[in-house]
Order: C-alpha cells, then structure tokens, then sequence
C-alpha cells in the first residue's frame, strides 16, 4: 500500500462511527455514502470542488440522470486494473437504476472490504463480498 493509500484509508476510518445522515458530510455528527467521500476530499485538499447538489436517497431511481457518476468523473480519476485499496466504488443498487452508493476500498485479497455509509448503519467496514461487488458501476482513485 502506497503512503497515499494508506492516508485515504486513515481518513476513511476516521469516520467509522458516524451515524447516517442524508446529505449530511460531518464526522461524528452525521453523513451518507456522499457525505463520507465529500469528507474524506476535505481532508486531502481542504474545500470541496463543487457544491453537492439536492438527491434523494432512493437507491431504486430508473431517472436515467448519472448524477453521481458524472460527478465523479469531472472531481475523480479513472481506477484501470486490478482495485486497490483507496480505490472509490461507486455502485449501482438496482438493475437499470442510476448509480447511488459509494464506498471506499478498505482491504484486497482474499477478505476484500469496503467502508461506506448507508441508513440504519451508519458508517461502517463491510465485506466486499459477490453481491456488492456485482453491483459495481465504476471505481476511481483520488487525484495526487
């Protein structure tokens, strides 16, 4: 693992804890998958590059609109190869939905895990097990 991955994960943990809150992006307090990436951007570069706009929490949207996805493209860089730790998941919860969740590669191998927030949870490590990495749509890395 390179430092930089290694100061992602840090940060990323640093959260684990904070309960779910939508729209919310402040550790401790409260924050949503979005709110934890938004998080751990502040804590690499400081200001956040663009305001996040209104979402619903419906994981089920068909709206067609890649609202997530297009934002990580324009603020994130593309992940090629094999993941990584560090690596920023963003998945798609439904079949033929928009892209919803986002998480953080937190292990690889042959126990692979994810640090991500969602409702009733909050921010937690999971398993990347076969469903959830099924449902993957994209994944990027933070620029240097």
């Amino acid at each position: 693992m390179t430092p930089r991955e290694a100061e992602i994960l840090r940060l990323a943990r640093g959260w684990i804890g904070t309960p779910y809150q939508h729209q919310a992006s402040r550790r401790g307090t409260g924050c949503d998958c979005l709110g934890l990436i938004r998080g751990i951007w502040r804590g690499l570069y400081g200001d956040e590059p663009e305001a996040a706009p209104n979402y619903t929490p419906d994981w089920g949207e068909y709206s067609g609109d890649e609202t997530l996805l297009s934002g990580a493209a324009r603020h994130l860089l593309p992940a090629p190869g094999p993941m990584r730790a560090a690596d920023v998941l963003l998945f798609r919860m439904r079949p033929g939905g928009v892209a919803k969740h986002l998480g953080v590669v937190s292990a690889i191998g042959a126990a692979p895990a994810f640090i991500h927030a969602y409702d009733r949870h909050g921010v937690v490590e999971s398993p990347l097990s076969a469903p959830w990495r099924r449902r993957i749509a994209a994944r990027f890395r933070f620029p240097d």
